[in-house]
């Protein structure tokens, strides 16, 4: 390794990749901060799947046990017709290519947990705070938070998500790098009163899906109203009363559980709208600024591979920083191991949108037709993409 006990590193955002990349910089001797404009760590929350390459990152952070622990184990998703009624039902791992024996699926906030857990006591976590201006200056990063305080460090990360802040400081607006898939959605909790437990419900119009997942046994679910929409609803994101009745307007059905899902979005005080979509960057870096994570590459949920890829892509910038004397070299070489393996799992979200949310009735229709032959499902591709990449051995 490399000297970088003097070295100081800023990341900006506490979610997934965040303190995953913390991990690893503490690890190799980084001195780090992470600042997170939330007031705490983000409890609970949707299950995500850990696959392929990225459990063996958390395997060589020792985390395997704490996270098998925190196993939901989702048991089956079912699907339904436009009328409510049933049209079959496939394990998960038919759907999203993984291994029923060896993938791990947590709530998000099981595994933000878990991260910020293992390194607590070594990094320096400034909560209900971010990063105001930054200032690139050659040989250091000048920065002035929120809160007023002003620091210096070697290194910055953004690892803030795809709106990321710290992107937009570097390398301008948002619109250029935005590719947006055609898909709005809404996520919120609501009562389990329907009986769920350890499976996943969508039901589906062309180019709509109301969802139920059941992570655990318990009075909560997770609710989801996913739509097609041809360009994305700018004036909807400044007004939470405009998003309500948005998605409210595209499900008027009264059928199965719709009008529930549209009654809790309405109460719901946790309501999560955006739109779908992906990062595409000509570069992860300038200067002393790097990004991980959505900010450098989102894959969005479509492909079910977003914190797979943050916690390989935390991995490979620890390691590259921390084997190689000079920042520039160490933001290339990461961005030369990871690149192709983020913009493999983001081509998998063209196979989740059919059949999460067909667009048309010939796209519900073929999707119906592999559940019943699960053998049309892509689910090689998603597998081969899951581990397309060799984990370099920076110990």
């Amino acid at each position: 390794m490399k000297n970088s006990a003097h070295r100081t590193v800023l990341i900006s955002g506490a979610s997934i990749s965040g303190p995953a990349l913390a991990y690893w910089l503490d690890r190799y001797g980084f001195d780090v901060t992470v600042v997170e404009k939330a007031p705490a760590l983000r409890g609970g929350g949707y299950a995500i799947d850990i696959r392929g390459s990225a459990r063996a990152v958390v395997e060589r952070m020792g985390l395997l046990p704490q996270l098998r622990a925190a196993h939901v184990g989702t048991q089956t998703i079912s699907f339904l017709d436009g009328e409510g009624k049933p049209v079959g039902s496939l394990r998960p791992e038919s759907v999203s290519g993984g291994d029923g024996g060896l993938d791990l699926e947590v709530r998000r906030g099981d595994l933000a947990r878990a991260l910020s857990d293992a390194v607590e006591d070594r990094v320096a976590f400034r909560f209900n705070d971010s990063i105001a201006t930054l200032d690139d200056r050659g040989d250091h990063v000048d920065i002035t938070f929120e809160s007023g305080e002003r620091r210096a460090f070697d290194l910055v990360i953004g690892a803030d998500g795809l709106h990321s802040h710290t992107r937009g400081l570097v390398l301008g607006p948002e619109e250029p790098y935005h590719h947006y898939l055609g898909y709005v959605f809404a996520g919120f909790t609501l009562r389990n009163d329907f009986g769920l437990a350890h499976e996943g419900v969508i039901w589906n119009e062309p180019g709509r899906a109301a969802v139920l997942y059941a992570h655990e046994p318990s009075d909560r679910l997770h609710g989801f109203l996913t739509f097609r929409q041809e360009e994305p609803p700018i004036e909807a994101f400044r007004d939470p009363r405009a998003q309500r009745d948005l998605v409210a307007a595209t499900f008027p059905e009264q059928v199965w559980h719709v009008p529930q899902l549209v009654a809790a979005m309405r109460e719901a005080d946790d309501v999560f709208f955006d739109v779908v979509s992906q990062i595409h960057l000509p570069t992860w870096s300038r200067g002393r600024v790097a990004l991980a994570g959505d900010a450098a590459h989102a894959t969005s949920f479509l492909s079910g591979q977003g914190s797979s890829v943050a916690l390989v892509g935390a991995y490979v910038l620890a390691g590259e920083l921390a084997t190689r004397a000079d920042h520039t070299e160490a933001f290339a070489a990461y961005e030369r191991v990871v690149r192709p393996f983020a913009e493999r799992n983001q081509a998998l979200a063209g196979s989740g949108g059919t059949v999460v949310t067909p667009a048309t009735q010939e796209m519900i229709d073929a999707r119906n037709a592999a559940l019943r032959d699960p053998a049309g499902l892509p689910v090689d591709e998603q597998r081969a993409a899951h581990t397309a990449i060799e984990l370099p051995d920076y110990a």
